[in-house]
Formats: structure tokens, sequence, C-alpha cells
């Protein structure tokens, strides 16, 4: 059994853990959300700095809660792709400094792949192949995972992630950032039914539909322009009816593509992934939805739904356990697919 020391730092969140398979030991998150709730969003550059300032205690924290040191570890990971290029290189520099200093092996992980992996620390019997569906803010995806580091995307957002609509419709009403939590908490005083809005559909250059596609573009414009109506009409907002109908409108559209492509595919598991994985809506009507259909869905816990890095030790040890590795000459990107991971390992 393999015991890695993980780095995650693709964006506002320095983690560090130590996983042993898919036992988790320590689990470090230092959030910087209160840091950049002041900007409504993201600043890269902040995060950057954050992380600098951060990771050092992290990594001594992994260690104190594990209770090990570092005779215990085989292997160092972090994460590589995708994520904001400054706060990817402060977490792979300290990843590829300790691997060297301490002569242990170095892995470079997929950021996406991390989450898809999240299921299986809570899940240790779950294997491929099964069918993820990962939203985050970032990535609305579908992904077939035929087995471990064999990934074929059936289906996408062709605009706006999940997360990153949540985020931009918390913001029309008020809410603040991230949007995401904020609309799931007021959301359960509204009546999800209060309004109808366009679950959105992608076509197809020759005509139809892409079966499994997403696109939030349409529902963010009925949002915006419902509450510019409501608010014409000199009406109080009813911000939690509105927060509920998007929520639901947005829960129902993915879970009726997931549902059709785990038919279509034949695939009798589905794994639920990434932040926007831990909204109480998306998880019910995912769960309501698949037991009509006797197929079975593994949700990860709120704590391993957003970004951490228990999830990317987990992928690293399973990359091990087949006798993988990075070359210390891996450099972060920005953007990768998930389905090109195999480029990551020797």
């Amino acid at each position: 059994m393999a015991t890695i020391l993980a780095i995650e730092t693709s964006c506002d969140e320095t983690a560090v853990a130590i996983v042993r398979d898919r036992q988790i030991l320590s689990n470090i998150v230092a959030s910087q959300i209160k840091i950049h709730q002041q900007y409504g969003g993201v600043v890269p550059e902040v995060a950057s700095r954050q992380h600098l300032e951060t990771i050092n205690f992290c990594i001594e924290a992994a260690f104190q809660e594990a209770e090990l040191d570092w005779s215990a570890i085989a292997a160092i990971a972090a994460t590589c792709a995708p994520g904001l290029v400054g706060a990817l290189l402060v977490g792979m520099t300290a990843g590829k400094t300790l691997a060297m200093v301490r002569n242990l092996p170095f892995l470079g992980v997929h950021h996406l792949e991390g989450h898809i992996y999240a299921a299986y620390l809570n899940e240790p019997e779950l294997e491929p192949p099964f069918l993820c569906l990962l939203v985050s803010g970032g990535h609305t995806s579908l992904i077939r995972v035929r087995d471990g580091g064999q990934y074929e995307q059936l289906g996408a957002t062709r605009d706006d992630a999940a997360g990153e609509a949540f985020d931009k419709v918390a913001r029309l009403l008020g809410l603040g950032y991230p949007g995401g939590p904020a609309i799931d908490k007021i959301a359960k005083q509204g009546n999800p039914q209060a309004f109808i809005l366009p679950e959105g559909r992608v076509s197809k250059p020759e005509g139809g539909y892409h079966p499994y596609d997403s696109s939030f573009s349409g529902l963010k414009t009925a949002m915006l322009r419902l509450v510019q109506k409501l608010e014409a009409e000199g009406e109080e907002l009813p911000i939690a009816d509105l927060a509920a109908s998007f929520q639901e409108t947005v829960a129902r559209s993915l879970v009726k593509k997931t549902i059709a492509c785990a038919l279509d595919y034949e695939l009798k598991a589905i794994v639920l992934g990434g932040g926007v994985a831990a909204n109480s809506a998306l998880r019910k009507h995912l769960q309501e939805a698949a037991t009509q259909h006797n197929l079975q869905v593994y949700c990860p816990p709120l704590n391993l739904c957003t970004d951490n890095a228990a999830a990317i030790a987990c992928a690293a040890a399973d990359r091990f356990n087949r006798g993988e590795t990075s070359p210390l000459t891996l450099g972060a990107r920005s953007r990768m697919a998930v389905t090109e991971v195999a480029e990551l390992y020797l």
C-alpha cells in the first residue's frame, strides 16, 4: 500500500493531505474564500501569494494530523493541471522540491481526475466502469471511466460551467460569493416551482441536439430578464423563490442528461464529483432518478466535493501502484482535458 503526500493549489484552497491508498490519514484545507469575497471572485495573483504564505504550515499540519514522519511517505504528488498557473506553480514547486530533497518519486495529478477519485475515498469497493458527472466552477462534464486512468468525455458544457452560473446568478440576486452555497441555503426557504425557466439545449451544426452537452447561458439570461421585469413592476424580489427555481432548473437539466447517458451506455453506476456535487437539490434529484432506473449513485461527502488534496493523493496512489511516476520537468498547464492524462506519466 502506497502512502502519498499530496498538494493541491489549483485555485483558492491551499490543501495538503496524506493518504494510504483509499484511507485518509490527514486532510488539511486552508480556504481563501474570505479573502476573495471582497472582490466577488478569485483574484489569481492574490491566490498565488496566499498559497506561498500558507503551504509550509499546511504540510506541517498534515504530518501532525497523520502522526507520521517522512519515513512513511512513498511518493509526493501535486496538482499540475488545469487551474491558475501561478497557483499551480506554488504547489508543484513545493512538491518537486520535497521529492528531490527526500529522494522520492513525484507525480503530477490532473485536477479533474482528483474529483473523480474523491468518491473512491468514501467507497473502498468502487471500481470502474462507471459514469462520472463532474460539476464544478470551471467544468461540467459527463465522463465515462473505463478503467483506472482511462477516460472518455461524453458530455461537456458549451459556455459557463454550472458553478460559474451559480456564482453569476448569486451576484445578480445579491447573495455574494461563492454563489453555490449561498443559493443552496436560501433556496431551502423558496418554492422551486415558482418560476418556469429554460433548461437549455445545445444544437448540432447538422441539426438536432447534443444529448449530453449542457448550456447555462440561456438560463442566466432568463434569470436576468426575470429580475429586471420584477424590478420594473416595483415588486420586492422573491429571492428565495428565484434561487430555488434556478437551482431546480440546473439540477433537473443535469440529472436528465446524466441518467440518459448512463442508460444509453449501459453503465450501472454514477459517480458525482466537483464543488457543485455538494448541492443538495442535485444530490437529491440524482438519487431519486437513479433509483427509478436501478442505477447506483456514489456521492462523496461534502468536504471531499470541493478542492482538496486527499482526492489528489488517492489518484496519485493508484497511479503509483501501477508503476507510474512523472518527470521533474513536468510543467503546470492552465488547460488540459482529462482524456489527456497519460501525458503526465512515464
